[in-house]
C-alpha cells in the first residue's frame, strides 16, 4: 500500500483523471481506494473536473461513465501548452513505449 504521508509529483486531480482514462465507468469508491483519498474528495475532484470541462459525465441509470476531454490544456502556466492527451500518453506508456491498456 502507498504511504499517504509522502508527497508525489502528480496531484490528486491528475490521479483521478488517469483512473477515469483507464476505466471510464470506475466507481468513486474504487477511485478513492486507488488514489488513497476519501470518496468525498473524489466527488469534489470529479465535480471540479466536470465544471472545467476536463471530463463529461454520462448518466447510465444509477451509474456514471466519464468521457475525458483529452484535447483540453493543462492549467498551470508551466505546462499550459500541453494537453491532457500528452499527459496521459506520458504516464500510461509502458517500458516498451506502448500504451498500457490493462
Amino acid at each position: 500500500m502507498f504511504n499517504t504521508n509522502t508527497w508525489t509529483f502528480l496531484t490528486n486531480h491528475s490521479h483521478v483523471l488517469l483512473c477515469l482514462v483507464k476505466n471510464p465507468s470506475m466507481r468513486m469508491r474504487d477511485i478513492a481506494d486507488e488514489v488513497c483519498i476519501t470518496e468525498r474528495a473524489v466527488q469534489r475532484i470529479i465535480a471540479e473536473l466536470a465544471e472545467e470541462h476536463y471530463i463529461t459525465r454520462i448518466k447510465n441509470g444509477r451509474c456514471n461513465t466519464y468521457q475525458v476531454n483529452t484535447d483540453r490544456h493543462l492549467r498551470h502556466p508551466l505546462e499550459e501548452n500541453r494537453t491532457i492527451s500528452e499527459l496521459v500518453d506520458l504516464i500510461m506508456q509502458t517500458k516498451t513505449g506502448e500504451t498500457d491498456d490493462t
